[in-house]
């Protein structure tokens, strides 16, 4: 619990900007009834009000985005948001380069959610609009750093071919020492798992703001 109070701490300081805060919406990707009920405190039981005040510390607008179906599970829920939080602000990775590899695990699933709440933030991180607008195209980037290269086609290969190869793990460790690259396999493993979760639940964006990905684009 001691690692959670810590990451309320600094998502209280970066509420403005973060994923947790941008996420706190639930939306039906449609007209029928949401999958999953919006929550509110006075709903939830004794095993689920603790991550529940947990949440509700950083969040304005309740218990929404993926933790409105995990807190279903809330032994469960309470140990995502203990990864979360190493994963997104105590991560051997840099910010840069975490939020690019969030990005491609983003734009594989067009995870609404996902891009909706992460472009503007590796935007901020220093990752240039272009990348950002190649790869929303659906396209690899054509001016990434080297490092940002490595990060491509190291998360693209893992997560289409279920492999990296050997060229493209020699590239990885020019750049990345043995801890960055198992914390760089564990977020985009995370974020599908995000997705999913955001997927199965038809979250999407907030009410009144464009959706990133339309139908009919590729």
């Amino acid at each position: 619990m001691q690692s959670a109070t810590v990451w309320l701490s600094s998502l209280t300081l970066a509420a403005a900007g973060g994923w947790l805060a941008a996420t706190m919406f639930s939306a039906p990707a449609t007209s029928k009834e949401p999958r999953f009920p919006q929550l509110t405190m006075e709903q939830l039981n004794d095993l689920q009000k603790p991550l529940g005040e947990q949440i509700m510390k950083v969040s304005s607008v309740g218990i929404g985005g993926p933790y409105n179906p995990i807190i279903r599970s809330p032994v469960l829920g309470q140990r995502l948001y203990d990864l979360f939080y190493y994963l997104r602000w105590q991560t051997s990775v840099p910010t840069r380069l975490n939020e690019f590899a969030i990005l491609i695990i983003g734009r594989q699933w067009r995870s609404q959610v996902e891009w909706f709440a992460h472009a503007p933030l590796a935007a901020k991180a220093g990752l240039s609009a272009d990348v950002i607008a190649e790869l929303k195209a659906g396209n690899r980037p054509s001016k990434m750093a080297e490092d940002e290269a490595v990060v491509y086609d190291f998360v693209t290969e893992l997560t289409t071919t279920k492999k990296v190869s050997d060229e493209t793990y020699a590239r990885a460790k020019k750049i990345f020492n043995d801890q960055q690259i198992v914390d760089l396999t564990a977020l985009a493993g995370n974020y599908v798992m995000v997705a999913m979760i955001l997927a199965m639940a038809e979250e999407t964006v907030p009410p009144g703001k464009e959706e990133p990905f339309k139908v009919g684009e590729k």
